[in-house]
């Protein structure tokens, strides 16, 4: 979904309260039941959670897509079991999707929900310890039996003893709600009792007061082979809007404003960071015109970028379904070796097999992508979950000294920069390059502005032509070793063009002939430039945010970006003075890096790992970094950051 902006940039803070000053608007009734009332807040978190099967991810989608059309600032985080269809109404097997959306910027998907959709029993206990007091909790009453309560281990209702007293809690038979209204369907129990998710998707649009016609269209889309089940969805959305208008248990609605001031001109569409990813990957093969190889084996959280490339051929790229991770590195980077933008992707099992071809692309230094979406581990360790600790692995994974540069983005939008960034670091200075995503920004989206391709980076690239080197007896020859003098890149020849013939292979290389050698001052003086190319990548200075003069510095990297950036923009709400900076690129380090870290008094680095980044800063800088970490598989909330950094700051 697109919309336009027309207004000027503008920032809000995260931390302000979700209702701002309940202004009202009367509401006509669309049925003409009976008139609501509007409230307008500033800012809403909604969760979904249900089985597996009850359709949360693709409910939650729809939302978020609505959402985004209607011009709302949004964040979201889908969570849900590694398992295909974990155990239906057990604690394992709920999946849930939250989203956050304002009329402001906003940078995280929300500590805590203000409303939880609970289809189930389970749904409900495994999500009400995140739900603060107050909120809203809209439950399907048909699932609290005894048997789905027994699973889960309420001995008596949630919905009758008195343990909900807290919250706003909705009972809504959605199950009986979506059977009746899809009678005239003529379908079994079972299959209408799927359409249940529209049902509660309708129910949050009107409350809500999301755009309908999207969703519409797309259920009509997505069940095209099957018009009677497209309609019967449809059908269920309508009864659940209808049922938020005629109701008594909700007599109020609500409006988020559009967040029209918190962006720049633009046209805008909601864009997840696997997506997002997929799509700089392409723009890097236009801008470099050559050709995408994808060379990939399917993992999580990782797999979407091997089905989304596979639909642009039309934009020369190419995908290869490989039988296993060594075989998809190997094809592309023999499609670098013959000329193409080689790229892989995989998360962190995936690389350790990859390990031994990136040294080989790192001997034969070529240029080729290694896409890490991270997740949870080691060994398989947590499929579907977030992390960051394939840092060091992406540093020093491989035998013998083997430097290759690791770029990482910060929003999901932000992996297409990262994408073209990659591209540009690998095709300049002939080496692979790795790129750290996670399960948190491949799935979370958030809206994204679409540039105009005129301000993309040219990454146009040179192939070797003929000889470059002359020898003593005046013949001309081609040194595939014959080094940029600025970049230490070697010449990129592609196969087959006369006069280029030249050796490839793991084995050590003569410096600029190529010939084999086990000369041992050459292999040092190999092993050294290699490193030196690494080391001298041009990449930004890094950037601090300080506008107080602050003692305490807070770093990122990767995805801690937006809990980082919330948590400080609420102690500065507070009073308090705080520095942030933010590292895109992991090797090389930015030149000014080591300067300011010795700016502050206290540099605290917050990681979803056991500190690794902080490990590298300590070892190059000598540094005292002050590392804070979780490896729960889920991302930091913003509360639980501006508490620890609160604590370094008054140390």
């Amino acid at each position: 979904m697109t919309s336009q902006v027309s207004s000027p940039a503008g920032k809000s803070d995260e931390a302000s309260e979700a209702v701002v000053g309940e202004q009202r608007a009367p509401h006509i009734d669309r049925t003409g039941a009976t008139e609501k009332e509007i409230r307008r807040l500033d800012r809403v978190i909604i969760r979904f959670a249900g089985d597996s099967g009850d359709g949360m991810q693709l409910t939650g989608d729809r939302f978020t897509s609505e959402t985004a059309s209607f011009g709302n600032d949004l964040s979201t985080l889908p969570n849900f079991p590694a398992e295909i269809r974990a155990p239906a109404g057990t604690l394992p097997g709920v999946s849930s999707f939250q989203l956050h959306f304002a009329d402001h910027d906003i940078l995280t998907p929300g500590d805590a929900p203000n409303v939880l959709v609970a289809m189930n029993p389970a749904a409900l206990k495994a999500n009400i310890a995140d739900v603060p007091r107050g909120a809203d909790i809209i439950v399907n009453t048909d699932e609290f039996t005894k048997r789905p309560m027994a699973k889960v281990g309420y001995a008596d209702s949630p919905l009758e003893d008195g343990s909900l007293e807290a919250y706003n809690v909705h009972p809504v038979p959605l199950t009986t709600l979506t059977i009746e209204a899809l009678k005239e369907f003529g379908l079994s129990r079972k299959e209408a009792e799927r359409s249940k998710n529209m049902f509660a998707l309708g129910l949050l649009s009107w409350m809500y007061n999301r755009p309908t016609e999207g969703t519409e269209t797309f259920l009509r889309s997505k069940f095209a082979r099957k018009p009677d089940i497209a309609e019967a969805n449809v059908a269920a959305f309508r009864a659940g809007w209808n049922f938020g208008e005629t109701t008594e248990d909700f007599a109020v609605s609500y409006e988020v404003a559009p967040a029209s001031k918190a962006f720049p001109t633009g046209t805008y569409r909601n864009i997840s960071g696997n997506l997002a990813l997929s799509y700089g990957l392409i723009a890097a093969g236009r801008q470099a015109d050559l050709p995408v190889y994808l060379g990939s084996y399917p993992i999580t959280p990782a797999s979407d970028i091997l089905h989304e490339l596979s639909k642009h051929k039309n934009f020369g790229v190419r995908t290869f379904q490989a039988e296993d991770e060594i075989a998809g590195i190997g094809a592309a980077l023999g499609a670098a070796f013959g000329g193409a933008l080689g790229v892989t992707t995989t998360s962190g099992p995936g690389v350790a097999l990859k390990s031994e071809t990136i040294g080989l692309a790192v001997s034969l230094e070529l240029p080729l992508l290694i896409i890490d979406i991270q997740r949870g581990g080691p060994s398989t360790g947590l499929p579907t979950k977030t992390e960051q600790a394939d840092l060091l692995q992406a540093m020093y994974g491989r035998n013998g000294e083997a430097p290759v540069p690791v770029v990482a983005p910060r929003t999901p939008a932000d992996c297409f920069d990262a994408a073209l960034d990659a591209a540009r670091i690998a095709l300049t200075y002939r080496t692979p390059v790795f790129l750290l995503s996670d399960g948190y920004l491949a799935n979370g989206s958030e809206p994204w502005r679409i540039p105009e391709t005129d301000s993309l980076p040219d990454l146009r690239t040179r192939f070797a032509t003929g000889p470059n080197h002359e020898l003593a007896d005046g013949t001309e020859v081609f040194w595939p070793y014959k080094r940029d003098p600025e970049t230490l890149a070697r010449p990129w020849a592609v196969p087959g063009t006369p006069g280029l013939e030249h050796r490839i292979g793991g084995i050590e290389k003569q410096d600029g002939s190529g010939n084999i050698s086990y000369d041992p001052a050459n292999h040092d003086f190999m092993v050294r430039t290699r490193q030196a190319k690494v080391d001298g990548i041009v990449v930004p200075d890094l950037e601090v945010d300080d506008p107080a003069g602050a003692n305490t510095l807070v770093l990122g990297w990767g995805s801690t970006y937006g809990p980082i950036t919330a948590a400080v923009r609420r102690l500065r709400a507070a009073g308090e003075t705080i520095a942030q900076a933010h590292l895109r690129h992991l090797n090389p380090f930015p030149r000014n890096l080591g300067e300011v870290l010795r700016r502050y008094d206290r540099v605290v680095v917050p990681e979803m790992n056991l500190g690794q980044l902080a490990l590298l800063i300590r070892a190059k800088y000598l540094v005292d970094a002050q590392s804070f970490n979780q490896v729960n598989g889920m991302p930091f909330k913003a509360e639980q950051l501006a508490t620890a950094l609160k604590e370094a700051i008054d140390a």
